[in-house]
């Protein structure tokens, strides 16, 4: 049975929903953790593959603590499917990371192939994360061009 036709709506969900994306994997690049306060739901809860996360700041939190002590890093985005209901929606987009390090590690890089799949709020006329998972399909170079990852986290876990 074919979807129904979206409605002009939906498809500007759709676009405010795929610029926020994009908008979150530029701020993690540029290390702007402020900017994920007006993408970001304050309750949000998160799942990037080292642990339930629940809440906005042990988001930022986790993700700092890999991205602080790297050298430069890229979120690419591709294939996004995002489906609209209302005020909620889902999205998924494949992610292809690149990190390179700094320092003693400039020399090493580390890269994950994977998949967002989110949840989506609409507030205010916004919408905003509500919930990430990030499943990992497959990683390459070293985990030491990131930074230490969150206390007690270890690649192996």
């Amino acid at each position: 049975m074919p979807a129904a036709e979206a409605t002009v709506e939906d498809l500007l969900a759709e676009r405010a929903i795929h610029r926020t994306l994009i908008r979150i994997a530029r701020a993690m690049d540029e290390r702007d953790w402020t900017a994920l306060d007006d993408l970001v739901l304050a309750e949000a809860t998160a799942d990037l593959g080292a642990g339930n996360l629940t809440g906005l700041a042990a988001i930022v939190t986790s993700i700092r603590s890999f991205l602080d002590d790297c050298g430069p890093s890229q979120h690419l985005l591709g294939n996004v499917l995002i489906d609209v209901d209302g005020d909620t929606a889902t999205s998924r987009a494949y992610v292809s990371d690149l990190h390179v390090g700094t320092g003693e590690a400039a020399h090493l890089t580390f890269q994950t192939l994977g998949d967002y799949h989110d949840e989506w709020a609409r507030r205010g006329g916004r919408w905003l994360l509500r919930r990430r998972v990030k499943l990992s399909r497959a990683h390459t170079g070293s985990f030491e061009a990131l930074g230490p990852g969150p206390a007690g986290w270890s690649p192996r876990t």
